[in-house]
């Protein structure tokens, strides 16, 4: 019992520190591209000095795993450039709330490419899921009031989101493959990745000239993304599966009151229903959560005699 507290206790916290990088991104005042570079270099020095310390980086690296580990990563550098570009197009709420629809994204890759069955259940929710991105696209960026966001835009945020989806689910795969590879160490060749794919393209000529923007950089990679992946790892070790489902929906809940209290945007109440049917279908397809109760034997036809 112990532990599971414990492991609660670490995945909240990781869960609510994520919920925040909306405003961290934002508020560094940087472009995407250099924003994401920074996230991977600073995350790079954390996690290599975490490995260090457990011992990590002896004996465990082989060819096979530094290059599935890459290809990972490079779907999560190409995830995080989407969903940070979707922040200031469609809002922090609604780019969150549409990149719930990751489960689905895994549903989809599972039935495709490793014959997993579709059930009646999974297909209710992806349908629900589906009617909330309706909702909230053809709301509109209206909802958003004085956020200065063009419908183009909106949309455009809205399929960055979905793209950024669709890459964690890649990355998520891929990780498949590296099962019993401490997942620190994967983390750290990820970002690793990252900095050699993005240093051609960061403005590394102009650095920022502030202390505020350098605090707000470290911070995404030294505790958004080095000490998240050391307390999410350490609670996913203490706790199981359906309660860390549970607690991941803690993620969108807090990006959603961020995005409220510190950018005043308010979600019309279309948008405020899809959303939610996104997170309730996400909850549902991560829980095993039906809709209905299935019979019992003697409620079934071949029951009555």
């Amino acid at each position: 019992m112990e532990s599971t507290v414990r492991g609660t206790i670490e995945m909240t916290a990781a869960m609510t520190i994520v919920g925040t990088i909306g405003w961290f991104v934002v508020m560094s005042g940087q472009p995407v591209m250099d924003v994401v570079f920074w996230r991977c270099a600073f995350g790079a020095v954390a996690l290599l000095i975490t490995c260090a310390a457990l011992g990590l980086l002896r004996g465990r690296l082989t060819l096979r795993i530094v290059a599935i580990a890459a290809l990972g990563g490079a779907a999560i550098v190409i995830n995080w450039l989407l969903l940070f570009s979707a922040f200031s197009r469609a809002s922090i709420s609604i780019a969150t709330a549409v990149y719930n629809t990751q489960p689905f994204m895994l549903v989809g890759f599972g039935a495709l490419f490793f014959g997993e069955r579709l059930t009646l259940a999974k297909l209710t929710w992806l349908g629900i899921a589906f009617a909330g991105m309706l909702l909230i696209v053809q709301t509109g960026p209206d909802a958003g009031v004085g956020s200065g966001i063009t419908g183009t835009d909106y949309v455009i945020g809205i399929v960055m989101a979905l793209g950024a989806a669709f890459f964690w689910a890649v990355a998520a795969i891929v990780a498949k493959k590296l099962k019993g590879t401490p997942p620190h160490l994967i983390a750290l060749i990820q970002v690793c990745v990252g900095v050699v794919m993005l240093a051609p393209f960061a403005n590394l000529s102009h650095l920022p000239a502030d202390a505020w923007s350098w605090a707000m950089l470290a911070t995404l990679g030294v505790v958004h993304t080095g000490l998240v992946y050391i307390l999410m790892y350490a609670a996913i070790q203490k706790l199981p599966t359906h309660l860390q489902g549970s607690l991941s929906f803690i993620y969108p809940v807090v990006a959603i009151l961020v995005d409220v209290m510190a950018f005043g945007h308010r979600l019309h109440p279309a948008q405020l229903v899809g959303a939610a049917a996104i997170l309730i279908a996400a909850a549902g397809m991560n829980l095993g959560w039906t809709l209905w109760r299935a019979k019992s034997p003697a409620e079934s036809p071949q029951a009555v005699k």
